[in-house]
């Protein structure tokens, strides 16, 4: 997200096209995750060690390469409200108000719930992830579908760090993600791998985010630093919630084969 955010901002400022900033964000998103594939899918790696390694490489190459660029702003996306359905009280400055990119991320939900439980390939996809032994009796590459997806999510992580710096602050500043990337693992998990539950559960995650601001905003007396926590907490008291069911046996529809490595030769 970090690199995503950086990419894009530069790309923005320097040529003033967003969109060509968005795309830079998603292929750089793509190269940074093929490192990742490359390690716990090749190498067979852990994911967990993997990913913070991923993370701590973004966190300070962006660090380093966006120092002479924090304050700096762009035009970005601005807001685009769609007629008629924006004058609806109440929902329609909520859903139809908004950038480009937000009502892109409607049409994503649907692409992915028609594209993961009505296609082929979106049978591929949850199978690799349940059983890649299965993949390869198939005739396909179970190695190459975990590239490929990995590669495709780590583009689309990278399209949400470029939002937050071309449509939500339209400017660069160093960890301007602000941890946003743990409370998507979380998201994930809450949302037990399901594009339709991660609508609702993001919506939940940034009502929280939202309602802190509005807090500060309205002048209450209740500590600062404790309101910008709010999320986090949120976050960590899913997470408690959902190792609570696990523990008790109640089936949280994980992945099979998730964070397992897999090589085509040791199948039995």
């Amino acid at each position: 997200m970090l690199m995503g955010a950086f990419s894009g901002f530069s790309v923005t400022y320097t040529t003033g096209d967003p969109w060509l900033g968005v795309l830079t964000a998603f292929f750089v998103g793509v190269a940074i995750s093929a490192v990742h594939a490359f390690l716990s899918v090749s190498v067979g790696a852990n994911q967990v060690v993997s990913g913070l390694a991923v993370t701590m490489f973004g966190t300070g190459a962006s660090s380093l390469l966006g120092r002479k660029m924090i304050g700096l702003t762009v035009k970005g996306f601005g807001k685009v409200p769609v007629p008629f359905l924006s004058d609806i009280p109440v929902a329609g400055p909520v859903l139809f108000d908004h950038d480009p990119l937000v009502y892109i991320s409607y049409g994503l939900v649907l692409l992915l719930l028609w594209f993961i439980f009505r296609t082929r390939h979106g049978l591929n996809l949850r199978a690799v992830g349940e059983s890649p032994v299965v993949v390869d009796a198939m005739g396909l590459s179970a190695v190459r579908l975990r590239y490929f997806y990995t590669m495709i999510g780590g583009g689309m992580a990278a399209v949400g760090g470029a939002y937050l710096s071309l449509a939500y602050t339209k400017m660069w500043g160093e960890g301007m993600s602000a941890g946003r990337g743990w409370i998507a693992v979380a998201l994930v998990i809450f949302a037990v791998w399901h594009p339709a539950r991660a609508v609702l559960g993001a919506y939940l995650f940034g009502g929280v985010g939202a309602m802190q601001l509005r807090i500060q905003a309205a002048g209450t007396s209740f500590p600062t630093p404790i309101m910008m926590m709010m999320p986090y907490l949120f976050t960590i008291l899913v997470l408690l919630v959902i190792s609570v069911k696990k523990g008790k046996g109640i089936l949280i529809d994980a992945p099979g084969a998730l964070g397992v490595p897999y090589s085509r030769e040791d199948r039995t």
